[in-house]
C-alpha cells in the first residue's frame, strides 16, 4: 500500500473563509429571511380565523411555504460550512464562536416552524381546499398533511419558543461537550514499536488491526480513557436525555421511542415486525461469532477480536486504490451513482484524513446552495473504511437524487430510516461485486468477514443500543442515572444480544460514551434506522438483481421522494409490506447465506 496522506474536503466554492465577505453576507441574508417569515406571521397569519376564505388561507400557506424553503436553503448550508470546521477541528474557536452566533439565528427558525405547526393544525380541516386552491401547496401536500398532524403534540406558543432557546444552553450544550471531550482526546499508544499520540478515532479503529496484541492493548487502553472522563460524559447523557423525557411528557408524546417513530415516519406495527425478525437472527449471528472465534484459536469472543480482520488480513488500500475500487464497482451498478463519486473524489468533497481534534465515525452532510455533498470519514486503509467510504457516497448519491429532481429543502426532508437505504446500497454493491471477483478462499474470507462485521453491528449491535436507549430513558424518567448504571445498563444489552457467543468478561460497557447520536436530544433511538436502511436495501438488492436495469430509474424516483411519504407507502411501491415480519426476515435470510459460507470456508 502507497503511503500518502488522506485528502481534507475542500469548502472554498461555498465560502471562501468564515470571515470572508461572502459568508457575511449569507448571515446577513439568513437574517433578512427570518424577520421576513416573523412579519409573515406576525403580521398576516395571526390575523386568520375561521372567516378567512380558502383562498386567502391558500395565498398564506403558498407564500409560507416558499420562505421556509428559502430560508431551510440557506441554514442547511451555513450549517454545514461551520460544521465542517468544528468537526475537523473542535480547537477552533472562531467555529466554535460562529455556530452560536449561528444558532442564536436559527433558534429562529425553529421558532417559526412551530408556530407553523400550530397555524397549519388550526386550519387542517380545509388542508384538502387548500391544496386544490394551491400549485405549490399541492407540490407540498405531504408536508402539510404531516405538520397538521404532528401538531397534536405541541406545548403553548410560549413554552415550545421557551423550549427552543433553553435548548442553546441546555440540550445543544451538553451535545457540544460530548463532542469537544471526545475528540480532544490524546492516547499515548505504543504502535509498531514508537509511542505514538493516538485521538479517539485511530485507537477505536485499531479494534481491527491484524495483530491481536495491538488489538487488546487498544481494547484496555480505551477503557482506561473512557474510564477517565466517564463522568462529565454521564453529566451530557443525564442532561440530554432528561431533556427529551420532559418535553415528550410536556407535549403529550407516549414516550420517548413515540416521537422517534413519527420522525422516522414509522408505525409500531412496521418496528415491531423488524424487531422480532432482527431477534430471531440472533442465533444465526451468533453462529458467525463462535466460527470466528475457533479460527482465532478461542472458544468465544472478547470484545477486541469482535472486530479482528480473518482471512487475507494484508488487503490494505491506499486512498487512491480505495477510490479506484469503489469507482470501478459502482460502475457495475450505474452510470450515474459513478460519476456523482467521481465528482466527490476529483472536487475533494472527503475528508479522510485521522487527527486530533477531529470527530470520529463518518458522515455525509447536503450542502443545497451548490447542489453538492461533504464526506467526513476516518481512514486508515482497511477494507472496513473502505465499505465506509461507499456508505457516505450512498448519502451523496440521495442527495443527488433530490437535487436532480428539482425537489424543495422541505420536500428532501428525508426521516433516518430511508436516509440511510441509498448508503447501505452501496456497501452491498462493493461487497457483493467483490465476492463475486475474487477466487482466492483467504480473500473471500476477508471480504466475508469485513461484511458480517457489518451487518453483526447493524443487526446485532444496534439491538443491543436499543436496549440500551430504551432502558436510559425509562430509569432517567426516576432519577439520574450514574457513569456505573449506564455502563451496567450497556453491558447487559450486550449480554442480551450477542449471547454466549462473547467472552462476557470482556464487553464493551463503555459504547455508550463516543456514539454521538445519544447525545442529541433531536436524534432520540438513531439506531434502529440503520437496521431498516440494511434490510429495506438488502431487501431492494434482491429486487434489483430480478429486475436488472429497468431497477434504476424506480430506485432513483423512490430516493427522490424520501422526504414526500410514509416509510410503508414507498415501500408498497416495490410490493413490499414492511408490516409484517416475513419481509424482514427474507432480508436477513440473504445474511444468514453468508455465515452459511463464512462457516464453510
Amino acid at each position: 500500500m502507497t503511503v500518502k496522506t488522506p485528502p481534507h474536503w475542500d469548502l472554498s466554492n461555498i465560502y471562501p473563509t468564515l470571515e470572508s465577505a461572502e459568508f457575511d453576507a449569507a448571515r446577513k441574508t439568513f437574517a433578512i429571511q427570518i424577520e421576513q417569515l416573523e412579519a409573515l406571521f406576525t403580521e398576516k397569519i395571526s390575523a386568520t380565523n375561521a372567516e378567512t376564505s380558502v383562498e386567502k388561507l391558500a395565498n398564506l400557506a403558498e407564500e409560507m411555504t416558499m420562505r421556509f424553503n428559502e430560508s431551510y436553503e440557506l441554514a442547511r448550508t451555513m450549517s454545514a460550512y461551520i460544521y465542517s470546521f468544528i468537526t475537523t477541528d473542535s480547537f477552533n474557536k472562531l467555529a466554535m464562536k460562529t455556530l452560536s452566533e449561528f444558532e442564536q439565528t436559527e433558534v429562529r427558525l425553529r421558532m417559526l416552524r412551530t408556530q407553523a405547526q400550530q397555524w397549519v393544525g388550526s386550519i387542517s380541516a380545509l388542508l384538502p381546499k387548500i391544496i386544490k386552491n394551491s400549485e405549490v401547496a399541492k407540490a407540498h401536500a405531504f408536508f402539510l398533511e404531516e405538520t397538521a398532524e404532528q401538531s397534536k403534540y405541541l406545548m403553548s406558543t410560549k413554552e415550545e419558543a421557551l423550549a427552543a432557546e433553553l435548548s442553546l444552553s441546555g440540550s445543544s450544550g451538553w451535545e457540544k461537550l460530548q463532542g469537544t471531550i471526545t475528540s480532544q482526546m490524546k492516547i499515548d499508544f505504543d504502535l509498531d514499536g514508537e509511542i505514538k499520540e493516538l485521538s479517539a478515532p485511530a485507537l477505536i479503529n485499531l479494534h481491527s488491526h491484524p495483530d491481536e496484541d495491538v488489538r487488546k492493548r487498544a481494547y484496555e487502553a480505551e477503557m482506561k480513557a473512557w474510564k477517565e472522563i466517564e463522568e462529565p460524559l454521564a453529566a451530557c447523557m443525564n442532561g440530554i436525555k432528561g431533556t427529551v423525557n420532559t418535553l415528550n411528557k410536556k407535549r403529550g408524546r407516549e414516550d420517548a421511542l413515540h416521537a422517534s417513530l413519527d420522525a422516522a415516519r414509522m408505525d409500531r406495527d412496521s418496528l415491531n415486525a423488524m424487531l422480532e425478525a432482527m431477534k430471531d437472527s440472533f442465533p444465526v449471528f451468533q453462529r458467525y461469532f463462535t466460527a470466528k472465534a475457533k479460527r482465532l484459536g478461542k472458544k468465544k469472543l472478547p470484545w477486541w477480536d469482535v472486530f479482528a480482520p480473518v482471512g487475507n488480513a494484508e488487503m490494505t488500500y491506499s486512498y487512491e486504490e480505495a477510490s479506484d475500487f469503489i469507482l470501478k464497482q459502482f460502475g457495475t451498478f450505474s452510470p450515474e451513482l459513478k460519476d456523482l463519486a467521481q465528482r466527490a473524489f476529483t472536487e475533494n468533497w472527503i475528508d479522510a484524513e485521522q487527527r486530533i481534534g477531529k470527530h470520529g465515525g463518518a458522515f455525509c452532510m447536503e450542502v443545497p446552495v451548490v447542489k453538492e455533498s461533504r464526506i467526513l470519514a476516518n481512514f486508515d486503509g482497511t477494507f472496513d473504511q473502505v465499505s465506509t467510504l461507499a456508505h457516505e457516497l450512498g448519502h451523496a448519491f440521495h442527495n443527488e437524487c433530490l437535487y436532480v429532481a428539482g425537489k424543495t429543502p422541505i420536500q428532501s426532508d428525508t426521516p433516518m430510516t430511508l436516509a440511510e437505504t441509498a448508503s447501505i446500497m452501496c456497501e452491498t454493491i462493493v461487497v457483493n461485486a467483490i465476492l463475486g471477483e475474487v477466487e482466492n478462499p483467504d480473500e473471500e474470507l476477508a471480504i466475508l468477514e469485513t461484511a458480517l462485521i457489518g451487518s453483526s453491528q447493524v443487526i446485532v449491535d444496534i439491538y443491543s443500543r436499543y436496549l440500551f436507549e430504551k432502558e436510559v430513558f425509562e430509569k432517567r424518567a426516576n432519577a439520574e442515572l450514574s457513569a456505573d448504571d449506564l455502563c451496567e445498563i450497556m453491558e447487559n444489552a450486550q449480554k442480551a444480544t450477542f449471547g454466549d457467543a462473547l467472552d462476557q468478561e470482556h464487553l464493551h460497557k463503555y459504547m455508550w460514551t463516543w456514539k454521538p447520536h445519544y447525545y442529541s436530544a433531536g436524534l432520540s433511538f438513531y439506531n434502529y434506522p440503520y437496521a431498516f436502511g440494511l434490510l429495506f436495501a438488502t431487501g431492494l438488492y434482491a429486487i434489483y438483481q430480478e429486475r436488472g436495469e429497468e431497477f434504476l430509474p424506480d430506485y432513483m424516483n423512490l430516493l427522490a421522494s424520501t422526504g414526500e411519504d410514509r416509510a410503508a407507502e414507498l415501500a408498497d411501491r416495490f410490493g413490499i409490506d414492511i408490516r409484517k415480519k416475513k419481509f424482514w426476515a427474507d432480508s436477513l435470510k440473504v445474511i444468514e447465506k453468508q455465515v452459511d459460507r463464512y462457516c464453510e470456508l
